[in-house]
C-alpha cells in the first residue's frame, strides 16, 4: 500500500486536516504501507508565506511521519511535467483552449448549477486551432478544458461504497490547465499520484465527485487509478464545513493555547471512536486500535468550543 499526505500551504493546518491526516497515517501504517509527502502549492495567490514550513512542523509535532527517503514532491516545481501532459491531451483532441471567464460560464443560459458550480456549456469546443490561436484571436488568456465524454465514471469507495458521477452532465468539459499557466488540481493530482506510485488516496468526502473526473483523466493518459477512501467532513454546528466562522481550530492556535500533541491527537481520535474522552495518546498508540471497518460515514460536528480546555 502506498498513500500520501498532501498538505496545502494556503492556510494553517486545522483539526479537520488533522483528522484526515491521522486516519490516513493509521490506515497506511497499520497495513505496513509507505506514506509519501506531497505539497499541493499550485494555488499561487492563496499560498501563504511560511505555511508549508508550519504545516510540516505541525505534522511532526503531532507524530505523523512520512517516509522521508521517498523525497518530497512539490507541485510548484513540476510545471514542465504538467504542461507536457496537457499538450499531449490537446494533440490527441482530448482537450482544447477556452477563453471563457468564470462570470461568462456562470451567466450562460444553458449552464445549470450543480454542487460543484455551473456546468460548462462547451462554448469554446472546436472554436480554436491551438492555444496560441485562442490568445491571438481574442486577446484573452486561455485555459485548457478536458473533453468529458457522456456517461458515468463509476468506482468503489472503501468507505462510501459504489459511486458513479457523470462529469459530462454535472460539470461539462472541465479545466485541466488554468489560464495563468498552472495545472488545475484534477490534472496535477492524477499525474503526481502516478509519479509517486500511489495506489490509495485518502481524502475528504467533498471530493467524491472529483474522483470521477480524475478517472476520466487516468483513462485518457493510460494510467492505473488508485483506490479511494473518502472520509466524512468535519463540520460546525451549522452543518457547514469547519472554518474560521466556527472559531480558530488551527493547530498553531491550539499549540499556543497550551494543547499538547497527545492531548490533541486524543481529542481528534475520539471523533473516530479510537480514544476515550480525555485520553492522551500518540498516533503509534492508536495503531493496535485502528480498524477501518469501524469508520462511519456521518459528518463529524466540532467547533472551537470542543477545544476550549487544553489538555
Amino acid at each position: 500500500m502506498r498513500s500520501r499526505l498532501a498538505p496545502s500551504p494556503t492556510g494553517a493546518l486545522h483539526v479537520g486536516n488533522v483528522r484526515t491526516f491521522l486516519l490516513t497515517w493509521l490506515h497506511v501504517r497499520a497495513a505496513g504501507g509507505t506514506l509519501v509527502l506531497r505539497v499541493d502549492d499550485l494555488d499561487g495567490p492563496r499560498v501563504k508565506r511560511g505555511a508549508e514550513r508550519d504545516a510540516l512542523d505541525d505534522l511532526r509535532w503531532l507524530g505523523l511521519d512520512w517516509d522521508e527517503a521517498e523525497g518530497v514532491l512539490v507541485q510548484s516545481q513540476r510545471g514542465a511535467v504538467y504542461e507536457a501532459v496537457a499538450d499531449d491531451l490537446v494533440a490527441r483532441g482530448l482537450a482544447y483552449p477556452c477563453v471563457c471567464t468564470r462570470s461568462e460560464v456562470e451567466t450562460a443560459a444553458s449552464a445549470p448549477h450543480g454542487p460543484d458550480g455551473p456546468r460548462y456549456p462547451g462554448t469554446c469546443r472546436g472554436r480554436f486551432s491551438s492555444l496560441a490561436d485562442a490568445v491571438a484571436r481574442t486577446g484573452r488568456p486561455a485555459a485548457l478544458r478536458f473533453v468529458a465524454a457522456p456517461g458515468p465514471a463509476a468506482f468503489d469507495d472503501l468507505l462510501f461504497g459504489p459511486q458513479a458521477f457523470d462529469p459530462h452532465a454535472e460539470t461539462g468539459d472541465f479545466v485541466v490547465f488554468k489560464s495563468n499557466g498552472t495545472a488545475a488540481y484534477q490534472l496535477a493530482t492524477v499525474v503526481d499520484d502516478d509519479a509517486s506510485a500511489v495506489d490509495l488516496v485518502v481524502r475528504g468526502a467533498d471530493l467524491l465527485p472529483s474522483t470521477s473526473r480524475q478517472l476520466l483523466l487516468h483513462r485518457a493518459l493510460g494510467l492505473r487509478p488508485p483506490r479511494h477512501l473518502h472520509l466524512p467532513l468535519v463540520v460546525g454546528p451549522d452543518g457547514r464545513r469547519l472554518a474560521k466562522r466556527h472559531g480558530d481550530t488551527s493547530v498553531r492556535a491550539l499549540r499556543a493555547a497550551g494543547w499538547t500533541a497527545p492531548g490533541l491527537v486524543g481529542r481528534v481520535a475520539e471523533t473516530a471512536g479510537l480514544a476515550a474522552p480525555g485520553e492522551r495518546v500518540s498516533p503509534r498508540d492508536l495503531l493496535a486500535r485502528y480498524d477501518p471497518a469501524r469508520l462511519t460515514r456521518e459528518p463529524v460536528v466540532l467547533d472551537a468550543t470542543a477545544f476550549a480546555v487544553a489538555r
